[in-house]
């Protein structure tokens, strides 16, 4: 997942204490600029993901899926 507007230490913190509480995320690596995480399909949406990440105030401007 590519994100617009992290710039800092701050920036992956808040990103990724949003994310670790989407249900069905897990394997969370936060960067800055970027996340990757292993989800499981059946309980997230690419949807519920950009929501969460842009309620911290960031863009998603990116979701790669990948299957494996």
């Amino acid at each position: 997942m590519v994100i617009d507007g992290m710039s800092c230490g701050g920036c992956v913190v808040s990103v990724k204490r949003v994310l670790e509480r989407v249900p069905g995320v897990s394997d969370l690596q936060v960067e800055v600029g970027e996340a990757r995480l292993t989800v499981d399909d059946a309980l997230v949406t690419e949807a519920t993901l950009r929501q969460s990440v842009e309620r911290a105030g960031f863009e998603v401007e990116e979701v790669v899926w990948s299957n494996g």
